[in-house]
């Protein structure tokens, strides 16, 4: 018999920006053969050494495996089968940045939202980021792995500090960096809420109440991704964005 497949609206888009040369942001969402869900946003770092290679390699190897995989019965085979794959996708960047000096320096941030049965499971590396809104209002659900993050979790610095921290763009963790890769998990009851995966030219021009507010708005899945972009351009567009977005069908 096969699986129900999750309904609902999704919508993805990346953007250059105003100031950028390249888009080394990437934004997926797909259908497994098996009709699970999954969102994904990676933000490539190193310009000219290829930052945007790089987030092409961790979403098309997310993408590659995704597309085939089993059903998962549960949150730890869920686990299990996003680091297997997202650790195979830093092993794709490293080697890449081992064998040319052309990727010297490149790697990506990724975010991932997998959608099986009951749970969405979310692994993390690097400072893109998961917001969902539900019941209990809108609220990011990833902690930023990163300097600026580590400063005002040990009470260094305020988050007003944080958005002009000279090191604001400093990681602690990435992709394709180091030959190992850790990941931060978060697990969540779906519960038909709105789930939103954006890199940080995003959440860097528009604050929580602005993104809340787009989300808000009556207007289709695709429109409200549209709309956000469009409002981080407004307020500058220094940097790429991107933008992978969920939201259920109700009837």
């Amino acid at each position: 018999m096969k699986p129900p497949r999750l309904e609902g609206y999704y919508a993805t888009k990346s953007d250059i920006g105003r100031v950028r040369l390249t888009n080394e942001d990437r934004a997926i969402a797909l259908y497994s053969a098996k009709g699970e869900f999954l969102l994904s946003v990676a933000d490539g770092m190193g310009g000219a050494n290829k930052g945007d290679y790089a987030s092409k390699l961790a979403v098309d190897t997310l993408s590659e495996a995704f597309v085939k995989k089993p059903q998962f019965p549960n949150v730890l085979l869920s686990k299990l089968w996003l680091n297997a794959t997202l650790k195979k996708a830093n092993r794709r960047i490293y080697g890449a940045t081992e064998e040319s000096a052309l990727f010297k320096g490149m790697g990506t941030t990724m975010v991932v939202a997998l959608f099986t049965g009951k749970k969405i499971v979310i692994a993390n590396i690097g400072d893109s980021r998961a917001y969902v809104l539900g019941k209990d209002g809108f609220k990011r659900v990833t902690e930023d792995q990163s300097y600026v993050s580590y400063l005002i979790r040990t009470g260094k610095i305020t988050k007003e500090q944080a958005l002009t921290h000279p090191d604001r763009h400093l990681l602690m963790n990435a992709m394709g960096v180091y030959p190992s890769l850790s990941l931060a998990y978060v697990v969540l009851d779906y519960e038909g809420q709105t789930v939103m995966l954006c890199t940080d030219g995003v959440y860097n021009s528009l604050s929580e109440e602005e993104m809340e507010a787009a989300l808000k708005m009556d207007l289709r899945t695709d429109q409200k991704v549209d709309t956000l972009i469009a409002m981080a351009l407004d307020k500058g567009g220094s940097d790429n964005c991107g933008i992978a977005l969920w939201e259920s069908k109700h009837d």
